[in-house]
């Protein structure tokens, strides 16, 4: 099949490079002639393991497609997909959606014969209606069918999300949209994979309600791990008692400095404009996110109770500052919060983040940028772990020690454990665990 892919930013580079690699036709479009020149000279302008090679392979088989010239990638495609940015709207919350509205209003004088226009993008319920809208109205003789089909990828295993999923969901009352989505995502067929069919409005939901409930779930262990810190209890362990019933499961149960990203921050509070738009509060969401803004600014504090109350002219070495290992995504990275407070109170900031550094510089100033763990550790009053990355999991404690100041480490992911440490000499504090 021949799909063209309207956006190359994260959902869009993955979803159109794995299309190409289940064999359909994609071409991938976006107005910034820098990126597709990039692309097209083989530049990947994100972070995603796996993505460049998949990217090369794909286009050197001649499936895969990059250009800022729509028109004869529309007028062919089985299926246009919409996977362009919704930001949180200054002010409000909501999402903006304009990217949308202009690309489906670019996709309404292009398509030639029955096209399904397919929302990547994660919208608030009712977007697809006024997509289907905006095209009827710029072109009433059009054959079409909008549908939602949502993303559920992890930034850093999104390839293996995209070609092994739990599910796929595919929102329209369209029978013939659904048979094109079906031969879309036809090499699934051999993974049993589940084709979730819903109305539009459904759909558009499932993806809201989904990371809302992730967010609730690392919300609620991230305050279970403060009460363990109260009352002399470890929330690993509480973690591993809870999550071994399967009416709870394990993940999204570690205890950690708070979620960011680029998708819970944005949905939770969009899905909470969303509720309020429609008269039905949702009570437990607005706490998450009260509460999880809240832990980042925490986290700042732990480190400083744990220098005695001052870090004024302390030099602290962050290790990680993505907001997760495997990506360079600083959207809403607890590490912006920490960095920003321990400044405020006076530290020094020497910082180490395999993939973010480029980024976490957009957003930081006054930071020293170092070259590896070690050199952000060196001659500095206190090592602190943000990020999981795993070449901070096996650091060398005794090098380590040598080089700060005094041997002090504030692990924000719990990677060691209070024994080992102590072994090695040095003063340790976790997250949730008294022992």
């Amino acid at each position: 099949m021949r799909v063209a892919m309207i956006g190359t930013g994260y959902v869009g580079l993955v979803s159109g490079t794995c299309f190409a690699d289940f064999g359909h036709v994609v071409t991938c479009i976006d107005k910034d002639a820098g990126k597709i020149d990039a692309l097209n000279a083989g530049t990947i302008p994100i972070f995603e393991p796996g993505l460049q090679d998949l990217v090369a392979k794909n286009v050197a088989e001649e499936r895969l497609f990059f250009t800022t010239e729509p028109d004869d990638a529309i007028r062919e495609a089985d299926a246009v997909f919409i996977a362009v940015g919704t930001p949180t709207r200054r002010g409000d919350g909501h999402a903006d959606l304009s990217y949308v509205y202009s690309a489906a209003e670019e996709i309404a004088g292009l398509i030639n014969g029955f096209t399904v226009i397919v929302t990547k993008s994660t919208v608030p319920v009712g977007t697809g209606d006024e997509v289907e809208a905006i095209v009827r109205r710029t072109n009433p003789e059009a054959r079409f069918a909008v549908v939602s089909n949502p993303e559920f990828l992890r930034e850093g295993a999104a390839i293996n999300d995209f070609k092994r999923p739990d599910r796929v969901v595919v929102g329209t009352e369209s029978e013939e949209a659904v048979e094109v989505m079906r031969e879309l995502y036809r090499p699934l067929y051999l993974n049993e994979t589940p084709i979730i069919v819903t109305k539009r409005r459904t759909s558009e939901l499932i993806k809201y309600a989904a990371n809302a409930f992730l967010a609730v779930k690392i919300t609620f262990i991230n305050e279970i791990a403060d009460l363990c810190e109260k009352v002399g209890a470890n929330v690993q362990e509480v973690s591993r008692g809870i999550g071994l019933d399967n009416r709870i499961g394990s993940k999204f149960l570690h205890a950690g400095p708070g979620y960011g990203g680029s998708c819970f921050p944005k949905d939770t509070l969009a899905l909470s404009r969303i509720a309020s738009d429609a008269g039905s509060s949702l009570k437990i969401i607005d706490s998450v996110i009260e509460v999880n803004a809240a832990r980042k600014k925490k986290m700042a504090d732990k480190v400083i109770d744990f220098m005695g109350g001052d870090v004024n002219g302390k030099t602290v070495a962050l290790l990680g500052l993505a907001f997760k290992p495997n990506t360079d995504d600083m959207r809403e990275a607890p590490s912006i919060d920490i960095v920003e407070k321990l400044q405020a109170a006076g530290a020094k900031i020497r910082a180490y983040d395999p993939a973010s550094m480029e980024e976490a510089g957009h957003m930081m100033s006054d930071v020293l940028f170092c070259d590896g763990p070690y050199h952000a550790i060196e001659n500095a009053d206190v090592v602190v772990i943000v990020t999981e990355w795993d070449q901070f999991r096996a650091l060398d404690l005794e090098r380590v020690k040598s080089l700060l100041k005094t041997p002090r480490v504030v692990d924000l992911r719990n990677i060691y454990t209070q024994d080992y440490m102590n072994a090695h000499g040095f003063e340790y504090t976790s997250v949730g665990r008294s022992y």
